[in-house]
């Protein structure tokens, strides 16, 4: 039986964290490229990743690993000699993946190279080309619509080049073979919430999780780009995943201060699903959001196409499209909280922890009620409510211990606290009053 040690205390402070998050946030990241290698450098200072490099032209599937993209500059010299748009002082002013270019241009010529968002005049959008040759630059609409007529010197010094796209793994193995996934994706550049906040989460979970005395399951961790990096990871473990995961979640847009939102897998009911909602219910209670499965989002309609239909959901708070920040340079360090980061961390353990004590118990001997009294099991201490509240949670347990109901099925048909349950389980077994796991 796995520990029955309460959730650890947070191994993370919010300042920890906040000095990742200013290591990473300047790094131009993108679906390839150094940028991205250097961020799972500072990542493998917490959890001892495995590097893998999938060359350029690798098919996948229906997907071909795309060219390595290199920037070295990229700027607008103005009418007047002022710089600007330069790439070096923000990274969403350069259009992702832009082919070189260089050239004088016209206002009106310019523009047509130009992104902003007149619904939103002081972000800068998030803009990418990876799949069609273009180059561009984003700005504010207030920059744009400040812009003089007049002659504009374009500079962008950006190579494609056969190189390969960067994903990291690990594996924290348990006691059984069967997998948890948690995959997040390492490829926006200087966007907070969607999804700096991933990536520091998932490696900061993993810190929390290695330092249990015992795991039931087996976790593997995946840092990858976004689409084209998990077709490539399922070109490689697919069937693996296939045959050994129970339960998956993709972890984006977790640093803001709102209530969490769970996004269900295809099948809607799996023990991603189930535990999730058992976990994610203590720390948002009714404010809770939860999605059904649709096939747009993040890496989740990957994992979740019909091919391999695995257990997977989406674990998030403000979740990505659903928020004005999004895919914006307001999506930034101001609107992240560093103290709800250290709590998204918690809620991802808990629900690691509701799955990893996931188990089937059997009565032995299931006939009538046990006498608890003499066992020391009829609760004595607390309040009228607090007594009343283990007894019932003792009772459901002993009845639905009959090799068909595991703990999370018990919690949802009597109602009754997991952590609770499993408490009550580890007493039960130690009293020999069950056995298990079924």
């Amino acid at each position: 039986m796995p520990s029955n040690r309460r959730c650890p205390l947070p191994s993370e402070t919010p300042g920890e964290l906040a000095r990742y998050f200013d290591r990473l946030w300047p790094l131009l990241r993108s679906l390839t490229g150094e940028g991205v290698r250097r961020t799972h450098d500072i990542l493998a200072e917490l959890v001892p990743l495995e590097r893998l490099e999938i060359p350029t032209g690798t098919a996948c599937f229906d997907w071909t690993v795309p060219t390595e993209w290199i920037c070295r500059q990229a700027y607008i010299v103005a009418p007047d000699g002022r710089r600007m748009l330069d790439v070096a002082e923000y990274n969403l002013h350069l259009v992702n993946y832009s082919v070189p270019f260089r050239g004088t241009l016209r206002r009106a010529k310019l523009d047509e190279h130009l992104h902003s968002l007149p619904d939103q005049p002081d972000a800068i959008p998030y803009v990418t080309s990876y799949y069609a040759p273009r180059w561009g630059f984003c700005l504010t609409q207030r920059q744009r619509d400040r812009l003089p007529e007049g002659d504009y010197q374009v500079m962008i010094d950006t190579e494609h080049v056969a190189g390969s796209m960067t994903i990291s793994h690990t594996v924290l193995p348990g006691d059984q073979p069967d997998e948890v996934l948690i995959s997040t994706y390492t490829c926006h550049p200087s966007l907070a919430n969607d999804n700096l906040s991933g990536p520091l989460a998932a490696a900061f979970l993993y810190r929390r999780l290695a330092a249990l005395p015992q795991r039931r399951m087996t976790y593997r961790f995946v840092w990858l780009p976004e689409t084209i990096g998990s077709i490539a990871y399922l070109q490689r473990l697919g069937e693996h995943l296939r045959r050994r995961l129970v339960a998956g979640y993709v972890v984006s847009c977790i640093g803001d201060p709102a209530p969490f939102t769970y996004k269900r897998s295809r099948r809607g009911d799996t023990p991603a699903d189930r535990a999730a909602l058992i976990a994610l219910r203590k720390f948002s209670g009714e404010r809770l959001r939860l999605l059904d499965f649709d096939p747009s989002g993040s890496d989740e309609r990957q994992y979740c196409s019909p091919g391999f239909d695995l257990p997977v959901g989406v674990i998030a708070r403000s979740i990505y499209g659903s928020y004005p920040e999004y895919h914006t340079s307001l999506d930034n360090r101001d609107f992240i909280s560093f103290e709800a980061l250290v709590e998204s961390v918690g809620a991802l353990l808990a629900t690691l922890l509701v799955l990893d004590r996931n188990v089937v118990y059997r009565r032995t001997n299931p006939y009538g009620e046990p006498e608890l009294g003499r066992r020391g099991l009829y609760p004595t201490l607390g309040t009228r409510r607090q007594r009343d509240e283990r007894l019932t949670a003792l009772l459901w347990l002993l009845n639905l211990a009959d090799g068909r109901h595991d703990l999370v099925a018990i919690a949802e048909r009597s109602g009754a606290d997991f952590d609770l349950l499993h408490e009550l389980a580890g007493e039960c077994l130690r009293a020999g009053l069950i056995d298990g796991p079924a």
